[in-house]
């Protein structure tokens, strides 16, 4: 059997999807299995050994992906799941020759005339991917596509490469050994809690815990790090900058991590590290960290801009969440990380 599976992007969905493809080989350990990504994130896919090819398309229309269909043609898949939901990936499903293209029901796309290019959609029971009354992580939406392929669902598995790098290594020594990670940065604004509180959290993990904290920045991110660590008085540093490679590997080394919604976190998350989320826009139930030990603080319930990326309130809910919040949930995960291990 040959299998495509197409997820573009982002980072955290992309983590959010790796599941499927490690239950996939479980079931068929003969199987080519490829992936079809974004050139940003193929990296984190390189680190995922259960595939075979990864199939990398630029982000915007042109020769790129016209030659990635070529590539995917040649292939002769038998199967394409297109874990996405986009016009653009439901086409690039079908435009890849697979003789079964699958993709999930109306109300869990996106984009919804991206039906019109399946030959099968996957009906993952419950209300719809925006509805707050359905609860499910988007980790169990995703693994329901199994059904097309006769896969039962089985515990989530993110097979991740254990690795190590120079940057990882700099951390540790900078940090003096055991560290947290903070991530104030994030794609959406209201995703964003305010770097004067995640640098109240920084003292307070290295007064109350003795872990010095380790801010992680992205692109256009470094000032708000170096503020969040200006803020923290010398209890937490600013990270060099990251590959997602780095990222792995700092956060395996990480004692806990305190975070919005964002790829980075979802990658901590998915490697086992701690984690203390803080969500608003977005709910927890489906998107907050796979761990049941793991903690979120959140507003979700109270926030009007559900999966908007803009607040429509005069003051966003995240706002709502103080420092000492997020520190007592902290604390708390580091004991159950302790009384676990």
């Amino acid at each position: 059997m040959r299998i495509l599976l197409i997820r573009l992007g982002a980072l955290g969905d992309i983590v959010h999807a790796i599941p499927v493809a490690a239950a996939l080989r479980r079931a068929f350990p003969e199987a080519q299995i490829d992936w079809l990504v974004g050139a940003r994130y193929r990296e984190l896919l390189d680190l995922v050994p259960v595939l075979d090819e990864r199939i990398v398309v630029q982000d915007r229309y042109g020769p790129s992906l016209l030659a990635a269909v070529v590539e995917l043609r040649r292939a002769r898949y038998d199967v394409a799941l297109d874990l996405q939901g986009l016009i653009k990936s439901a086409a690039i499903a079908r435009s890849s020759g697979a003789v079964r293209v699958v993709g999930f029901v109306t109300r869990y796309l996106r984009e919804p005339l991206a039906r019109l290019c399946y030959t099968e959609m996957c009906d993952p029971g419950g209300e719809g991917l925006f509805d707050p009354r359905d609860t499910r992580h988007v980790v169990e939406f995703n693994l329901t596509m199994l059904k097309a392929l006769g896969v039962e669902n089985g515990p989530a598995k993110f097979p991740i490469t254990h690795v190590e790098s120079d940057v990882a290594g700099f951390v540790r020594t900078a940090a003096g050994g055991r560290y947290a990670l903070l991530n104030p940065g994030a794609a959406w604004p209201n995703k964003r809690w305010p770097p004067d509180r995640f640098a109240a959290v920084a003292s307070g993990l290295e007064s109350r815990c003795g872990l010095r904290s380790v801010v992680l920045w992205g692109p256009g991110e470094r000032d708000l790090g170096e503020e969040v660590a200006a803020r923290a008085k010398g209890a937490a540093i600013v990270s060099p900058p990251t590959s997602i490679r780095d990222l792995v590997a700092i956060a395996r080394g990480a004692a806990v991590m305190v975070s919005g919604d964002t790829g980075p976190m979802h990658i901590a998350a998915a490697v086992g590290t701690p984690v203390v989320g803080i969500y608003g826009p977005t709910r927890p139930e489906r998107n907050g960290p796979w761990g049941p030990e793991d903690m979120v603080v959140s507003r979700a319930t109270t926030c009007e801009c559900h999966h908007l990326r803009s607040c429509r309130r005069q003051t966003m809910c995240l706002l709502e969440i103080g420092a000492d919040e997020v520190l007592a949930a902290a604390e708390l995960r580091l004991a159950r990380e302790r009384t676990r291990v």
